[in-house]
């Protein structure tokens, strides 16, 4: 239905409903400079703790193999595997924590952003995607001119900020070559941390203005029409409408269900007109009195109708009936506490049938 509205007609800030409708589609608010951020960062956070312990084993490996060119023994295939097997291994030892560290940072992004799901439609084949109208409508449409917009604006910082570093370390760069060769590496080093951590304080606002942005973006193309608020708004009164009678006939089972259960009852303790608990209590069959019915107001009429229709003695006492109802639910044993009151209760209603009735256990 949301297809056919027109944009224009579309005024309405989206519901919550419409925008989980969204996510499970898969159409989330998602800021492609956030990953690049936490990228910089992971590479920042690589050169300052990684790389610099790692270094040794790489140059151990490359002087290896420079530092004695006469040994080298290169007459088949398998020579130059040989030969260069040590320097691979150290490569990788040297590149790896850095690759794991820049992948991480690259997922972590992105799952921040929107937790992972599947989502079939996204995965199934669609013709409509592949229509040249709307792919260059896309590519130079208002859209795609703000995101080339963003693109040399970030373009630019980055470019600025490292000119910046660049000519305030314009002396170390000219003095680089009268230093000793071995001392090159770590003003390297030094150069590649600042220049990006500068990078990164620029990335900063670029990331966060994005992030932004793409929030207004989602809700902006969510947004509804009246009277696609007023179809949202009569389903949902619709579903609560079925819930409740749903509702209505599980209590009404519920409550038959618990007044059939009057007649096998031992007694009923009554306030005398606002609450009636029944209970049903065999000393042969052991346990506790059991509470086998339980009503305020009209229901606690209707229990004691029956209890009257069926022989069930009636029992008043105003405190004990109130007290049962708060506390025991239909189905359940008595607590503790009220197994004396009840006990007499059991010895009267035994004494007026000119029985012996014990104590209840």
């Amino acid at each position: 239905m949301s297809d056919d509205v027109d944009a224009e007609d579309k005024t309405e800030e989206p519901t919550e409903k419409r925008l989980l409708d969204a996510v499970e589609r898969g159409e989330i608010a998602f800021s492609r400079e956030a990953p690049l951020f936490a990228s910089l960062a992971a590479t920042l956070v690589a050169l300052i703790f990684v790389i610099p312990g790692r270094a040794g084993g790489l140059l151990t490996a490359l002087v290896g193999l420079i530092d004695d060119p006469a040994g080298w023994r290169i007459e088949r295939g398998e020579d130059i595997l040989a030969l260069g097997q040590p320097l691979v291994e150290a490569g990788v030892r040297f590149l790896a924590p850095t690759v794991v560290l820049l992948t991480a940072a690259g997922v972590l992004a992105s799952v921040a952003q929107s937790p992972p799901r599947i989502v079939p439609q996204r995965i199934l084949p669609d013709a409509a995607r592949l229509s040249p109208r709307k792919g260059l409508s896309r590519i130079f449409g208002a859209r795609g001119w703000v995101e080339f917009g963003k693109s040399l604006i970030k373009l630019a910082a980055v470019i600025t900020v490292a000119m910046i570093m660049l000519i305030g370390q314009k002396v170390v760069l000219l003095t680089a070559m009268d230093i000793d060769p071995g001392m090159l590496p770590q003003r390297i080093l030094e150069l590649s941390v600042k220049t990006i951590a500068a990078v990164l304080v620029a990335t900063v606002a670029v990331a966060a203005a994005d992030l932004a942005w793409s929030r207004i973006l989602w809700r902006r193309d969510h947004r509804m029409s009246k009277q696609e608020v007023k179809e949202e708004l009569r389903q949902a009164e619709g579903d609560r409408m079925i819930k409740a009678r749903l509702r209505s006939l599980r209590l009404d089972r519920s409550r038959k269900r618990m007044l059939s259960a009057v007649p096998r009852a031992t007694m009923v303790v009554v306030n005398p007109t606002h609450y009636a608990v029944a209970m049903h209590y065999v000393r042969a069959e052991g346990g506790a009195p059991i509470v086998v019915a339980k009503g305020a107001d009209f229901i606690a009429l209707k229990i004691r109708s029956i209890a009257e229709d069926h022989g069930v003695p009636l029992i008043e006492d105003k405190p004990l009936a109130r007290s049962l109802y708060a506390a025991v639910d239909v189905d359940r044993p008595i607590p503790a506490e009220f197994y004396r009151a009840v006990a007499e209760i059991v010895h009267l209603i035994q004494q007026r049938k000119g029985q012996w009735a014990p104590r209840l256990q």
